[in-house]
């Protein structure tokens, strides 16, 4: 079960909507939809939260790109919403790297033999380059993204990376937007 919500920053406090993330489909369209939110292109941020299992903090800040955060990169990876937040630069990737690599695997099967050849490796073979592969995927199964996103709202660093159930709570208390993010949770 997930549960999003934005808080915008306004003169008088932070005030909180809880959002529907059904047409959201990337990082621009969340990036927009927290603008939307946004008075005279104050902070907005955008918490998504899957149970136990992991969150994820956007700050967008007017026209500037969005900062983001996520606590467990590799629980997001099994998130349709997660993988929103897992782009190429925050993975460290390539822009077009998991494309590259699908095109790849199409050409090349997953065996190393091309389409049409005859498999003449035994099974048990040992293949010294097996693993070579497997680095470009990983993802960190743990906090990944800008850990200093909240910093001058008030949460430090560390304190962000300590962060495990009830995260989004304990985040918008040390926001002071604790009462108004319970009106929507």
């Amino acid at each position: 079960m997930y549960f999003a919500a934005l808080l915008a920053r306004t003169e008088d406090g932070w005030e909180a909507s809880d959002t529907d993330l059904d047409d959201v489909e990337t990082l621009s369209d969340l990036t927009d939809l927290a603008r939307e939110a946004s008075v005279d292109e104050d902070t907005v941020l955008v918490f998504i939260e899957q149970e136990d299992a992991w969150f994820g903090v956007i700050r967008v800040d007017g026209e500037e790109d969005p900062r983001i955060y996520v606590s467990n990169a590799s629980a997001a990876t099994r998130s349709s919403y997660g993988e929103i937040l897992l782009t190429d630069e925050l993975l460290g990737r390539e822009p077009g790297a998991e494309d590259s690599i699908a095109a790849l695997e199409e050409l090349v099967g997953l065996d190393g033999t091309e389409d049409g050849e005859p498999d003449n490796a035994p099974d048990n073979a040992d293949h010294d380059n097996a693993d070579d592969d497997d680095g470009l995927d990983a993802v960190p199964a743990g906090p990944l993204g800008d850990t200093g996103l909240l910093s001058d709202l008030g949460l430090p660093e560390a304190e962000l990376l300590m962060l495990r159930t009830d995260a989004l709570v304990e985040i918008a208390d040390a926001l002071g937007a604790a009462e108004v993010l319970e009106t929507v949770r």
